[in-house]
């Protein structure tokens, strides 16, 4: 009959022969403009090491790569995983990571909670050390430490380029109308329309019939000039639109589509 010992000696044995998990190595970036900085560790308990880089240098981002797994003794194809909080860099490094085989999440920064008191001393070291503590927590399982952010296709980024830039014309559009508005009210005078309001400027008085100064009639033909450039822009930018609605046979613009379509019915 077996023995409690030979129990144990079995156990202990079961146990020398599992497979261990390789570790990971988890990185952070702070991007700047200038500079990244480069947050890693392989797990919890192992002091951060942090480095600095010039921004957007891959060649010395894959060679950090190489040095962070030898400072913490990891085998040479240690998998990495790693993440940035979503800004001004966009995706493309999170598609040169991908391309290079690491793991990495886009993180939407407004998902993250900011100790108020931790934020008076914030510091670019502080913020990649963060960063890299919650990259720990989320691949050890609390998804909800972060909001990740869907990364899109490339040709769907393209898209996006068309509808900010009518957004972008409409709201300047908006201010010069705004601005011509102010400048007349502040004189006591306006126009009926704003189309083919050139001509009428110079004959616009102000409210004691006096004529307009010649700074503000100079300024009027300023910002009516921009105006009648957006308005150019921003017709074309809308044909531009209207043909990608009609001849594109992606699924996403087939869904903008036919969400258009059901929008024009029920009105």
């Amino acid at each position: 009959m077996p023995t409690l010992t030979t129990h144990l000696d079995g156990a202990r044995a079961s146990a020398g022969n599992a497979v261990k998990s390789p570790a990971t190595l988890h990185l952070a970036f702070d991007l700047g403009n200038v500079t990244w900085l480069l947050a890693s560790s392989p797990g919890v308990g192992a002091p951060p090491r942090v480095r600095r880089l010039p921004a957007r240098d891959l060649a010395s981002l894959w060679a950090e790569l190489d040095a962070a797994r030898r400072h913490f003794r990891l085998a040479a194809d240690a998998s990495v995983v790693t993440c940035y909080e979503a800004g001004r860099d966009g995706f493309w490094l999170h598609r040169a990571l991908s391309a290079h085989g690491v793991a990495n999440v886009v993180v939407d920064s407004a998902s993250i909670e900011v100790n108020r008191r931790a934020r008076q001393r914030k510091t670019d070291r502080l913020d990649a050390t963060a960063l890299l503590h919650r990259l720990q927590r989320y691949h050890a399982g609390e998804v909800r430490v972060w909001r990740v952010v869907r990364v899109p296709s490339v040709a769907e980024e393209d898209r996006r380029h068309l509808h900010r830039e009518l957004a972008r014309l409409t709201t300047d559009r908006t201010r010069c109308i705004n601005q011509i508005k102010g400048l007349l009210a502040a004189h006591g005078t306006r126009l009926t329309s704003l189309r083919g309001a050139l001509p009428q400027l110079a004959h616009l008085t102000q409210w004691d019939g006096t004529a307009l100064p010649p700074g503000v009639q100079e300024r009027l033909a300023f910002t009516y000039a921009r105006l009648a450039l957006i308005r150019r822009q921003r017709t074309a930018i809308v044909h531009a639109r209207r043909t990608l609605l009609e001849t594109s046979t992606d699924p996403s613009v087939d869904l903008v589509r036919r969400l258009l379509r059901r929008r024009g019915s029920a009105r």
